[in-house]
């Protein structure tokens, strides 16, 4: 029996296998693939199923700003007077 091809979401771990016969392009339809760059000659493949699932790991690449660092700029003088 030919063994297929598995892409799994990097980030909700949906799974999608294909057989050597089926088109990646009709199986993996609305599947988005990224591939960054790591370095010299280094270069990682992500897959995910839909763009909400692109959305999550952007999110998670992107450092946050701590919630005690925004809360120095709050206004404290609205009721000093």
């Amino acid at each position: 029996m030919p063994q297929g091809r598995t892409f799994m979401c990097h980030s909700c771990g949906k799974t999608v296998e294909f057989l050597p016969d089926q088109r990646p392009c009709e199986v993996l339809s609305d599947w988005v693939m990224v591939s960054r760059w790591k370095g010299v000659g280094t270069v990682e493949h992500h897959h995910f199923c839909c763009l909400g699932c692109v959305q999550t790991w952007v999110n998670k690449q992107s450092p946050t700003v701590p919630e005690v660092f925004l809360r120095a700029f709050e206004d404290d003088s609205a009721g000093q007077e």
